[in-house]
């Protein structure tokens, strides 16, 4: 057993959120003296005691526990993002070693939060709904910038949210928690002036724009089947109505669970060995940040996966719900073939789709503009040379 720290070697926790505020401040995302003083307060180890590191390996991605002495405040405080849960329900505490997995919760970045935070324009005197409580973190800075009674979290998995009330309840708030889906929002808590969603959706939930005042902020990560993301900021102008812009940046969140895409029937598109047509649309687009954002506008229902058929290369399919599939074929001279099957033709439809937005110049994701009505969600360019509805969860 490793005796305790004496007061020598006990780091101040104090000064360790304030050189935590002072980076945030010069990385541009701390950009308010509210947000500092919530930052320079709220004891983000009491929200990850324990998490889980990214270990590469040659067989993939592993997670290894930090837990107990090597759990320190001094990386508590770094700005990263620390995975709390994996597959929803596997801790850190649960496992010996490194283990695979999938993340399903987290203390996101203190950067990444923070910024989120001053981007959504909180005034004093706002009601705020948070979708997702997480670690509770972000949920202790809400209350301690507008108070317990003006901040309402939901978090869809049940012992998540014990944790994160527990930890609040530590730090002395008592902000209204509640268990359940967050796309259906709080409706007994509303209406709201501001709403934050630390998960990512399809389109934006009905609830939300419905218990959402006229002028009310919504901030929230807008993904697909083919995780493109783009960090929307939505006005709501009436009932059902709202428009809005993308924020600069490559932000992302795990998806909602309900918006998660459905299995992949990949048989077709293994099985087809025609050579396919010539295409000057090779599948770097898919590696491009706002490319790939077009590409999934343009494919709404497609996924994006990597396979390779006994020993041969590694190919990049796209499979839509529908049955249809499209794989790219590299060629010896550099050149690229495609090779389609189904009811349509999804490599055709990506190629106008980029072709169009190449001739506006490639604009970035933070170019687009979203509108909503009750009858349909669209995304954009200000002149409306290429625009797409979001399909309807």
């Amino acid at each position: 057993m490793n005796p305790p720290a004496s007061p020598e070697t006990t780091p101040d926790r104090g000064a360790l959120r304030r050189r935590l505020a002072d980076r945030l401040a010069a990385a541009g995302d701390l950009r308010s003296p509210p947000w500092r003083a919530a930052v320079e307060s709220v004891p983000r180890e009491v929200f990850a005691p324990e998490w889980f590191e990214r270990v590469d390996t040659e067989h993939g991605t592993m997670w290894s526990p930090v837990l107990g002495d090597a759990a320190t405040p001094e990386r508590v405080y770094e700005d990263t993002t620390l995975v709390t849960q994996l597959d929803d329900k596997v801790r850190p505490r649960d496992v010996a070693g490194p283990v695979f997995g999938t993340p399903s919760s987290s203390s996101t970045l203190p950067g990444l939060v923070v910024g989120m935070l001053e981007d959504l324009r909180v005034e004093d005197g706002d009601r705020v709904l948070e979708i997702g409580s997480g670690t509770g973190y972000s949920t202790a800075l809400l209350a301690r910038r507008l108070g317990d009674d003006r901040v309402t979290s939901i978090e869809v998995d049940p012992e998540t949210a014990r944790r994160a009330a527990s930890a609040l309840k530590a730090t002395g708030l008592e902000p209204h928690l509640v268990v359940g889906d967050g796309l259906d929002g709080v409706p007994d808590r509303a209406p709201y002036d501001r709403l934050i969603a630390t998960c990512s959706v399809r389109e934006i939930p009905r609830p939300w724009l419905e218990q959402s005042r006229p002028g009310t902020i919504v901030l929230a990560n807008l993904t697909g089947w083919l995780y493109a993301f783009g960090q929307t900021r939505l006005t709501v102008t009436e009932p059902g109505h709202a428009i809005g812009e993308f924020l600069p940046g490559t932000v992302s969140f795990m998806v909602a669970r309900r918006h998660a895409p459905p299995g992949l029937d990949t048989r077709a598109a293994l099985a087809a060995d025609t050579p396919g047509r010539p295409t000057d649309l090779g599948p770097a687009i898919l590696r491009d940040w706002a490319g790939r954002f077009v590409v999934q506008g343009a494919l709404p229902t497609a996924q994006h996966v990597t396979m390779q058929v006994g020993n041969g290369p590694f190919l990049d399919h796209l499979l839509d719900a529908d049955g249809s599939h499209a794989t790219l074929l590299p060629q010896q001279d550099g050149s690229w073939n495609v090779r389609e099957g189904g009811p349509r033709r999804l490599w055709n439809l990506a190629e106008q789709a980029v072709t169009c937005w190449r001739a506006q110049g490639a604009p970035p994701v933070d170019a687009f503009r979203m509108s909503i009505t009750p009858d349909r969600q669209t995304i954009h360019l200000p002149d409306d040379s290429l625009t797409w509805e979001l399909p309807h969860s």
